[in-house]
């Protein structure tokens, strides 16, 4: 799949959708795969990562919070070989969502993967370690 800038991976026969700065790949349940595009006002240094690590981490647990979940993991992790803030969200009744951002430059990527079950724990895992940046 390829948005404006990016592209990722997503399982074979899942339905794919671009709008405006939103691609998404669905399975026709509640398994989703989602890659938000958002325009920074000042271009991100990784040298502030501390700090911006420290903001998104009261936004994911506000977000959290408002949608009664509950913030079960926050760890830093790499994505597409740039350090990245990642969150996993749980949901009653077991839908999970797990969460990165990705900051380039003036860009901000937010990869969305909301699963209900084990069994989409590998498109998860395929989703973030394929999310490449680069021309579409």
């Amino acid at each position: 799949m390829q948005g404006a800038g990016y592209s990722f991976h997503a399982p074979a026969g899942w339905t794919v959708a671009r709008t405006g700065a939103t691609t998404t790949a669905a399975n026709g349940q509640v398994d989703l795969l989602e890659v938000l595009h958002f325009t920074l006002e000042k271009p991100y240094q990784a040298a502030r990562f501390a700090a911006v690590a420290r903001e998104l981490d009261r936004d994911a647990a506000g977000l959290a919070k408002q949608n009664s979940g509950r913030l079960v993991d926050r760890l830093t992790m790499q994505v597409t070989g740039r350090k990245t803030r990642f969150y996993e969200i749980a949901y009653a009744p077991g839908t999970t969502e797990e969460i990165a951002f990705v900051l380039d430059a003036k860009n901000e990527y937010q990869l969305l993967c909301r699963r209900r079950s084990a069994a989409s724990d590998a498109a998860c895992a395929q989703f973030f370690s394929s999310f490449a940046l680069g021309p579409a």
